[in-house]
């Protein structure tokens, strides 16, 4: 949802907002504006001048660990609907919002090698549909994922891009997750090689032997377009590592807290135990025993505990 928290120093910054799948289930596009909105002026407060979000892949594996980031829900139309409004929300601010994850990118279980096969008819019936809402809506950039699309890495799947630059008329820049770029060069449709292992380009004289001159102009065309467009060159706070003092500013208002707890609340579904069909009596029943990781996460996780990562047993 909002600005990681993945440094311990910055908890206390920012304000703790519900997740995008909360958010999908507002079913409420001017909810969803307006938390993108709020959430892109933290982000500026930060220094920063680009949000890596909205991730809008719609639900297939139910216990995908992060199911909650994806406002999508399993609803291609409902994710649709909330990509675009999150998208005009979000680049009110002078701000980058990149899309993401494409394409398929619907598990964390072998996420770096597994393939997704889908084919044309159900791609664009129920996982399309989201990210070609956020591309009507103008959004600046898409990221591409870790696995593998039918058989070929996302971030080097020329089939993927020329869906969705030529398809879908995609305008913007397309930037590979961390670690994520496969094989990848110019030319092949990523336009942003992100940091990572993968070796891509290290020496000059490869990049000087392999290097497509017009893919490298349509490239930092792309990159620019989006970056005159959030007006970047004249509203970007610091550059760094001169950013300690915006990284570390308060950008949280009251405003903004009760605007997350506003949409917390309408999130949440109320169901009506009709029938007595669960064994829930009161005053009988005093305590309700809530088991799991989840229970006791706190709203930020540096050690990324609450996603069960490095928990003690």
């Amino acid at each position: 949802g909002g600005f990681r928290t993945y440094w311990t120093e910055v908890v206390g910054t920012v304000t703790a907002w519900p997740s995008l799948l909360a958010m999908a289930a507002t079913w409420d596009p001017a909810a969803v504006r307006s938390y993108a909105k709020a959430v892109g002026e933290e982000f500026v407060g930060k220094g920063a001048n680009t949000l890596l979000g909205p991730s809008v892949n719609v639900h297939r594996v139910a216990r995908n660990g992060r199911n909650f980031e994806y406002l999508s829900g399993e609803d291609p139309f409902l994710g649709s609907v909330l990509a675009r409004a999150y998208v005009e929300g979000a680049q009110a601010n002078d701000l980058i919002a990149v899309v993401k994850h494409w394409i398929f990118n619907e598990q964390e279980t072998n996420r770096g090698t597994e393939s997704s096969n889908v084919d044309l008819k159900t791609a664009w019936e129920l996982y399309y549909p989201p990210f070609s809402a956020a591309v009507g809506a103008g959004v600046d950039a898409a990221m591409c994922s870790y696995n593998r699309v039918n058989g070929e890495h996302a971030c080097s799947n020329a089939d993927q891009f020329r869906v969705l630059k030529q398809d879908m008329g995609f305008q913007g820049f397309v930037q590979s997750d961390w670690w994520a770029s496969k094989f990848g060069k110019l030319g092949g449709g990523l336009d942003q090689d992100m940091p990572g292992n993968d070796l891509n380009y290290t020496e000059l004289e490869d990049f000087e032997a392999e290097v497509n001159w017009d893919a490298v102009d349509e490239s930092v065309t792309r990159i620019l377009t989006a970056m005159y467009r959030a007006n970047v060159m004249n509203t970007t706070k610091c550059a760094p590592p001169n950013c300690k003092e915006f990284f570390l500013a308060n950008v949280s208002t009251p405003l903004h807290i009760a605007l997350a707890r506003r949409l917390a609340a309408e999130s949440i579904v109320l169901l009506k135990n009709e029938g007595g069909l669960l064994p829930l009596r009161y005053p009988a029943t005093r305590r309700i025993a809530i088991v799991g990781a989840a229970a006791s996460a706190p709203a930020w996780d540096p050690e990324g505990v609450s996603q069960n990562e490095d928990e003690d047993p």
